[in-house]
């Protein structure tokens, strides 16, 4: 079979981790069952462009019972799991392209790759794939039915090429979900993101200034773990909403270049550029830790900082130093890839457990319903979001009501009041 993975002999460790990460993927676990006996997405050729990690395998695992026809490759050069793309390959028979660390020329084969089974369906994270198929196989656009985007910064991209009419074909923001943002976005990249930061420097965050560049979900997320673990947790923000609510949740707010000058560690979470830039490189303080938890390392200004940096070295996995010419280190995790997902294992399964059902029943969605769709980017029905978080709470054992037919005849009244 047609792959590129990095050892085949790491499978059998995969495969134990995709074990693992199944046991705490029940929501997943239900679809695939279904998908086993109704086969919808048979004869459906589908190209992934997703962090290859044991979360993502069960995903492959529900989408390939469900007869579609599957390749797999990365969509972030660190964030690979490789004993994982070894298994996908070995045990389930994926075709996979992906190897941990892979430069960017690879990476860009790895997409042409998926590209090259001339997809029915695409469903990506970041939005290369459908970029790359849109820039240099426009042709091959003809046959695609639909897709799929996984994060904040791919729908920002897709719904920009919708409002310019070059989207060729309709896409469903998983994203958007109410069960993929409120649970993965802010519990899974909050847990997470602080994971990798640990593990990369093993530092006490109690009492440290802890920054956070953007305070959407994930953002959230990142300033709760990191308050629960004692940090002083400062926000950044450019919208006067969101740094209000930061505040009202007990968190400073206070200009980037302030903020530079005090901070112990730094993580950016916005999807946008040079968010950490030049001029808070030159005020930081002897020993800051800067990192990104966004799709893209752009949000760094990393030739800015090689260019100050008088010398460097690595002094932890996926910890570099950088000696800038007054003496001062200035320390960079991952290379600014995700931190969460190249110096750790990203979100808990239990958490992509909603988010890859979503993208399951979304690649269902759109097999059944493409030819009704216009070109733009498409939001989860909300009746698939709420058969989820219905099958969450049932794999929990949790209960809850049901509103009476009375409570329902008031709720649709105008008529009746006090």
């Amino acid at each position: 079979m047609d792959q590129d993975v990095k050892d085949i002999a790491l499978a059998d460790k995969g495969k134990l981790r995709i074990e693992w990460a199944d046991r705490q993927m029940p929501v997943l676990q239900i679809i695939r069952e279904r998908f086993e006996k109704e086969k919808p997405l048979d004869g459906i050729k589908l190209a992934a462009c997703l962090h290859v990690t044991s979360e993502t395998a069960n995903l492959m695992r529900a989408l390939q019972a469900g007869g579609a026809e599957l390749v797999l490759c990365a969509s972030n050069p660190l964030s690979t799991q490789d004993d994982v793309a070894a298994s996908l390959v070995k045990d389930y028979a994926i075709r996979t392209y992906a190897i941990k660390g892979e430069d960017e020329k690879t990476y860009y084969e790895h997409i042409k790759a998926a590209i090259a089974l001339e997809p029915d369906i695409t469903m990506d994270d970041g939005a290369d794939l459908v970029s790359t198929l849109h820039s240099q196989y426009r042709h091959l656009t003809e046959r695609v039915v639909g897709g799929t985007e996984e994060t904040t910064t791919g729908v920002i991209r897709l719904k920009a090429m919708a409002k310019d009419g070059v989207l060729l074909y309709p896409i469903v923001a998983v994203n958007d979900a109410q069960t993929k943002y409120l649970f993965d976005n802010r519990y899974g990249t909050g847990q997470s993101t602080i994971d990798g930061i640990l593990r990369a420097t093993n530092y006490l965050l109690a009492g440290r200034n802890f920054v956070v560049t953007g305070y959407g979900w994930c953002g959230k997320g990142i300033a709760m773990r990191a308050k629960g673990l004692g940090a002083n947790v400062i926000i950044l923000e450019v919208e006067p909403l969101k740094a209000l609510e930061a505040v009202m949740d007990g968190f400073r707010v206070m200009p980037s270049i302030e903020a530079a000058k005090i901070a112990d560690v730094w993580v950016t979470v916005t999807g946008d550029v040079n968010v950490i830039d030049r001029a808070h490189f030159e005020v930081m303080k002897d020993g800051a830790i800067i990192c990104n938890s966004g799709h893209f390392n752009v949000e760094i200004n990393i030739p800015a900082l090689r260019e100050l940096a008088v010398s460097s070295r690595e002094v932890r996995p996926f910890t570099e130093e950088f000696v800038l010419s007054d003496g001062r280190k200035i320390y960079f995790l991952a290379d600014g890839r995700l931190v969460n997902l190249a110096a750790a294992e990203g979100h808990p399964a239990a958490v992509m457990d909603m988010s890859f059902a979503n993208q399951a029943l979304a690649a269902e969605y759109m097999s059944k319903n493409a030819g009704n769709l216009e070109r733009k980017v498409y939001p989860v029905p909300e009746d698939i979001d709420k058969e989820i978080a219905r099958l969450k709470l049932a794999s929990m054992g949790i209960e809850i009501d049901k509103l009476t037919a009375e409570q329902r005849k008031y709720l649709a009244s105008w008529e009746m009041g006090t």
